[in-house]
């Protein structure tokens, strides 16, 4: 059986286009070594890593009301006034708590709490650290925080690469004292983390280069979301559309102007059929065609001549 390691790319709820790849994938008969991903690609990488198929992970992201992540308590709820007080005292329009309840119940079904639980070097996910300006690849980075990377919940490393900034709460962690310098505000003390894909949302050199067993050198597959809505102009109604609109348009812009011709040939380009991250209340039919968009995607790239799996 052929081996592959899987980065898959960020796109909120377009995520059930990537399940479709997956389960051509496993029809060609090809295994899952490591795999990463940035926000919603990093729900699927953490799925798969602690054993779940493409059946499976299809029934979950069908059966799953994702408006139900959206909710606010208490007098964030009275309109205008209480989303706009939280974006401020916050950071964030929602907490990303149903997120991390979800994603933590569908690990621990598996058995799986931290990256202790899991192979070493299965599961690497992107996040982006807004204090330092730097990006992280978790677990490995959070040793930086003085944290133990093993130990790290798995779910914990979701939320931080899910942060769509000023749509879910940053995640803050503690700054070790030597990187706070001679400032000693509060706030000083802490790093904030959102979404993987402020800084790389399609990751692939994330395991260049790595050697398999007998010395052959083991194929890195991206998935890509692609076709982000180029020609649907966005309704800018206020800061948080207006921020909404810069960081879906960084999204699709940054990483596809870097990504070399050789790495081209190895992702799978996946049509999103003009949904966007953030479509919440995908109708039945639109899930279904996402998920086909993915499926077909797959099973043009793994039949085309010459496909860059296959080559020894």
């Amino acid at each position: 059986m052929t081996t592959i390691n899987a980065v898959f790319e960020g796109g909120g709820v377009k995520g059930i286009g990537l399940v479709g790849a997956i389960k051509a994938t496993e029809e060609k008969g090809i295994a899952f070594g490591r795999v990463a991903g940035t926000s919603s690609g990093s729900i699927i990488a953490a799925l798969l890593a602690a054993g779940y198929t493409a059946e499976e992970l299809r029934r979950i992201v069908e059966g799953t009301p994702f408006r139900s992540f959206l909710s606010r308590g208490g007098l964030y709820r009275v309109k205008l006034i209480g989303p706009a007080a939280r974006l401020f005292i916050k950071g964030g329009l929602y907490s990303g708590e149903g997120l991390t309840y979800w994603i933590t119940s569908l690990l621990a079904a598996k058995g799986i709490r931290t990256f202790d639980d899991l192979p070493a070097g299965k599961l690497k996910i992107v996040a982006s650290d807004i204090t330092n300006g730097k990006l992280l690849v978790l677990p490995d980075d959070i040793a930086d925080y003085q944290l133990d990377p093993g130990r790290m919940p798995v779910a914990a490393a979701v939320r931080m690469s899910a942060s769509i900034p000023y749509f879910f709460d940053p995640v803050r962690l503690r700054l070790p004292r030597q990187q706070r310098g001679d400032n000693k505000s509060a706030r000083r003390m802490w790093a904030y983390i959102v979404d993987g894909g402020l800084l790389s949302n399609f990751p692939l050199w994330l395991f260049d280069p790595e050697q398999g067993e007998g010395g052959r050198r083991t194929p890195v597959v991206g998935y890509q979301l692609v076709g982000k809505n180029e020609t649907e102009p966005r309704v800018i109604r206020g800061p948080v559309t207006m921020f909404q609109a810069m960081f879906e348009t960084m999204l699709q812009a940054h990483d596809e102007r870097y990504i070399e011709k050789q790495n081209r040939e190895r992702a799978i380009k996946i049509p999103t059929l003009g949904m966007r991250s953030t479509d919440f209340d995908l109708t039945t039919q639109e899930s279904d065609a996402l998920y086909k968009s993915g499926y077909d995607a797959a099973r043009t790239y793994f039949a085309k001549p010459g496909c860059r799996v296959f080559i020894p």
